[in-house]
């Protein structure tokens, strides 16, 4: 077990506290955001299928965007694109506001504004993750994607139970909280500092924009890793139904769709805190695959459930499970890229999980559209439970890795 000194290492790193309080602010702001907007589409419209477009939405622009702004990151600062990113973040918050308030919001206003937070996420994420490595030392970096989603789950259990919360002040409230938070962020990210040598001058190409799929694709172990994630998470995401599951099958309020938004993270939050102290050590390949198993049956059970406490748990027992994966998969592709790919690898990586993200929320949309809530959750965590089991054997390399380093 490792002691308070190996984390007093990752806080003598100023510019990697700035961008952990950063990403802290944001995260909690974004998390807030979206509960507030699936509310609202659904009180709007009382559609699964509006629901599920709201992941589209957002998903399209950045499968669009992200392997340009691979390219751009690898040619910029990156701590000035995360500002802008957070700033743009700022005034579509404080436009919800200002549209909340005067009454003005509509179906299709949501849509739009879904579309633009798709396409700041594109730059946005990769952004993040291509940072890191540039500010810490590279022995503590699996520490400190630990550490990082240490805080960010205590911002998405934060973020989505205050947002519960404060929306039944209404959604303006809540809006003008995310707007703060995200100026925070802002003002943090544009204090990062890091030794930037800007590449030689190079006429942007599609080979250059295209390098970091050529480097994912050969690297079978990468490959896997952002696969495997693709396809449980697609299958086994259930966020995109939780309105529905608040309202129709658990009977709960705002307030309890704000919990049930926290419970993956509470888990999260646990064993990142754990990982963070005591990195797993041996058979780190095998542990990811079990991971995902026991996220796939914590879906099922889920989608089972008729009674909040147990579907709690089981959403609790959701993102302990990812997140082991998660740390897992994030330190592998990092430790296996050289800094002036980074950007490149980390937009194919936001490619992959937004994929299983956003156009999984869609998919969940679309089939408790067209078999019920229930099914599409219970199908979509048996799926998780096969992909894993397939991914063993098609991928034995990345099973048999003993050690991140």
């Amino acid at each position: 077990m490792s002691g308070p000194d190996d984390l007093r290492g990752l806080w003598a790193c100023r510019g990697f506290m700035r961008l952990w309080t950063a990403r802290l602010a944001s995260v909690a702001a974004s998390q807030m955001l979206m509960v507030a907007l699936g509310w609202q589409m659904y009180d709007l419209t009382g559609s699964a299928w509006d629901l599920g477009l709201v992941g589209l939405a957002q998903f399209v622009p950045a499968l669009l965007l992200a392997l340009p702004a691979g390219h751009f990151i690898d040619r910029h600062h990156r701590g000035r694109i995360l500002a802008g990113c957070l700033a743009v973040n700022l005034l579509v918050a404080a436009a919800l506001t200002a549209g909340s308030a005067g009454g003005l919001v509509t179906r299709g206003w949501l849509l739009v504004l879904s579309v633009v937070l798709g396409s700041l996420r594109a730059v946005q994420m990769p952004t993040q993750q291509a940072l890191t490595p540039l500010l810490v030392p590279a022995a503590q970096l699996p520490r400190a994607l630990a550490f990082s989603s240490t805080g960010l789950q205590g911002a998405i259990i934060a973020g989505p139970a205050l947002g519960g919360l404060i929306y039944a002040l209404g959604p303006a409230t809540t809006y003008g909280c995310c707007t703060a938070l995200f100026a925070l962020g802002t003002g943090l990210a544009l204090t990062i500092r890091y030794e930037h040598e800007p590449p030689p001058r190079e006429t942007p190409s599609w080979h250059s924009v295209l390098a970091g799929l050529r480097f994912v694709r050969d690297n079978k172990v990468v490959l896997g890793a952002m696969a495997l994630d693709l396809f449980a998470v697609l299958l086994g995401g259930a966020t995109a139904l939780l309105p529905i599951f608040a309202k129709d099958i658990l009977h709960t309020n705002e307030l309890g769709l704000g919990l049930l938004r926290a419970a993956p993270s509470v888990g999260g939050l646990i064993t990142t805190y754990v990982l963070a102290r005591a990195p797993i050590a041996r058979r780190v390949g095998m542990r990811m695959f079990q991971a995902v198993i026991v996220f796939g049956i914590a879906t099922v059970v889920f989608g089972v459930s008729t009674n909040l406490w147990i579907s709690l748990a089981a959403l609790g027992i959701m993102g302990a499970a990812d997140q082991i994966s998660v740390v897992i998969r994030l330190s592998l592709v990092q430790l296996a890229t050289p800094d002036d790919m980074r950007g490149r690898v980390s937009a194919v990586n936001f490619l992959f999980v937004n994929a299983s993200n956003q156009l999984g929320e869609f998919e969940s949309g679309v089939t408790a559209a067209w078999w019920g809530a229930v099914p599409a959750v219970i199908v979509g965590g048996l799926g998780s439970i096969v992909i894993a089991l397939l991914w063993m054997r098609l991928f034995p390399t990345l099973r048999d890795v003993e050690k991140l380093s």
